[in-house]
């Protein structure tokens, strides 16, 4: 596996592949890879695409308040895993590759950026989308693999390559879970045992949901409410949304469907913001 740090040397890379009749697909991360990742990774290699995967801490997509500066890294750790993963590349730019002095340009997707993750992370999407446009634009992969987890990210880097006619095929990934169904995320590093136990009320959030749904429950202010209330009964967990909308317009629905994504973001601890989602319809 290659490890290039530079625009130049990544577009090079890109050339010489497209030239030899390779296709690319890319898997755009910020590193600390857990078991999600790398198995973005293998389903991207399974594709018989020659693998890239980008490890950039995304500055633009953090707000004033949140965890840039302690954002984990384990860069070497990284490394290794996404060689045994199949990556042929890992692309790792600095910030100032990246954002070079006098960058002023952004790529902003409008509706679907404002509800959910979007109310309480103002610029958060404009920051995604701005580094994907970029990634795609340097890499040119063929397709590119994003988590599930991350739905509202997943549905606006859609949105933004039907809307800009890009030539990427988008895979959307199942969310790959621990043993005990929390939602693997670089950010449950941050978790004591204490707050991993409380976090666990997401997941049992999404499995209460489902439950009422398959016993016939159809009106969201009651599958919402009694999510709402299994979480507030978990200590030391503030709510920052839970909401049941259309998995393509992300807009709230006023009745449950097979195909209606319940999706919900709480803070555990104080510090800790998680995020997880499922569809109704679906097995757990």
């Amino acid at each position: 596996m290659e490890i290039l740090r530079t625009i130049d040397r990544m577009r090079s890379w890109s050339r010489d592949q497209e030239a030899g009749g390779h296709r690319i697909a890319l898997v755009p991360t910020m590193g600390y890879f857990h078991e999600g990742h790398l198995s973005l990774m293998r389903t991207a290699a399974a594709t018989g695409a020659r693998v890239v995967v980008s490890l950039f801490v995304n500055p633009i997509q953090f707000g004033p308040n949140e965890d840039l500066e302690s954002y984990p890294r384990d860069f070497d750790r990284d490394a290794e895993s996404a060689a045994r993963a199949g990556a042929a590349v890992l692309f790792a730019p600095g910030a100032e590759e990246m954002y070079p002095d006098g960058f002023q340009t952004s790529v902003t997707v409008d509706h679907l950026t404002r509800p959910l993750c979007g109310r309480s992370r103002p610029g958060h999407f404009s920051g995604v989308t701005t580094v994907v446009c970029k990634l795609f634009n340097i890499v040119r992969p063929h397709l590119a693999v994003f988590g599930r987890k991350d739905y509202q990210q997943l549905a606006v880097v859609r949105r933004m390559v039907r809307d800009l006619n890009m030539d990427v095929e988008i895979i959307a990934h199942p969310i790959v879970r621990e043993e005990d169904g929390l939602a693997m995320s670089s950010r449950n590093s941050y978790l004591d045992s204490g707050m991993r136990e409380k976090a666990l009320c997401l997941v049992r959030g999404l499995d209460l949901a489902r439950s009422l749904f398959r016993a016939g429950e159809r009106d969201p202010d009651i599958l919402i409410g009694q999510v709402e209330e299994l979480i507030r009964q978990t200590p030391d967990t503030a709510i920052d949304y839970v909401s049941l909308v259309d998995p393509d317009t992300l807009h709230t629905v006023n009745q449950a469907q097979e195909n209606s994504l319940l999706a919900l973001a709480v803070v555990i601890g104080g510090r800790v913001r998680l995020i997880d989602n499922t569809v109704l319809g679906e097995q757990g």
